[in-house]
């Protein structure tokens, strides 16, 4: 019998990358899983993929919309008993903070982060409920180091990996575990602007003492493990998943920076 056999994940952002390798790592273990995401186009062409190796349901939603979280929970829950939910819904952003404006820190803010307290928040109610489980965040190297004009988001996942071990603290006495990884430099759609800066890349990889880029199923692997059996006495942990970049520094975002917003970083 298959580890995962009986369990069943909900996976935001499920359609690509990080969340659709955590959801095919869940059903290659022998788990349902439900994905949800944005973009229906591209939860259908996963779901389909994912149906090669076992059961997957998808539900088109906004994480930073409250409503459509609870609404995907309940769906989800009703088809078959939750107990694992993984936070994988993300936004980037880029920019000093003084030209950050307020619509833009709240834009980041309802996705990464209150998306992710949306999301737990429903599925642990569930989860409690089936007998207990687990959940994930996906969180970044960039709330665990300065990322230089990158500032909304680091703030958004250093407050994700705080709500991570605050839940796991709350939920263990009935039997909820709540664990995050931090991934570091990852070939995904949000990254492709920092592979393309040569320079950028070239200080990650010197940030690294394995220094190689990741690819998206060392994050699925590391989320599988989290939210297995395999790690039945592990909870409020912050992984990350970075080649060791955490014990370095930040990367040089200097050049991304100003190919994007120009030499006058500081001026409106």
């Amino acid at each position: 019998m298959k580890p995962l056999a009986g369990q069943h994940a909900f996976v935001t952002g499920g359609g690509s990358g990080i969340g659709l390798a955590c959801a095919r790592a869940f059903v290659q273990d022998g788990a349902r899983v439900t994905v949800m995401g944005r973009n229906r186009g591209k939860l259908e062409a996963a779901v389909a993929s994912l149906g090669e190796h076992g059961d997957a349901r998808l539900f088109a939603g906004d994480v930073g919309d409250e409503e459509s979280v609870r609404e995907a929970i309940e769906t989800a829950n009703a088809w078959a008993p939750l107990t694992i939910a993984v936070a994988n819904a993300g936004t980037g952003g880029l920019g000093t903070v003084v030209r950050t404006t307020a619509e833009q820190w709240r834009a980041v803010m309802q996705t990464n982060l209150d998306g992710t307290f949306y999301t737990f928040r429903h599925a642990a109610k569930a989860i409690a409920a089936n007998g207990g489980g687990a959940l994930c965040a996906i969180s970044s190297i960039a709330g665990l180091r300065t990322h230089r004009f990158m500032s909304t988001y680091c703030v958004s996942k250093a407050g994700i990996d705080m709500l991570v071990r605050n839940l796991a603290d709350e939920m263990g006495c009935v039997g909820v575990r709540v664990n995050s990884v931090c991934p570091g430099l990852v070939d995904t759609e949000i990254a492709a602007g920092l592979f393309a800066t040569d320079d950028v890349h070239e200080d990650y990889l010197s940030c690294m003492p394995l220094a190689r880029t990741g690819v998206v199923d060392d994050i699925g692997r590391a989320v599988r493990f989290l939210c297995g059996p395999e790690s039945s006495w592990i909870t409020g942990v912050n992984l990350p998943v970075d080649g060791g970049h955490h014990l370095r520094r930040g990367p040089n975002l200097d050049t991304f920076a100003r190919a994007v917003h120009g030499t006058s970083l500081f001026e409106d």
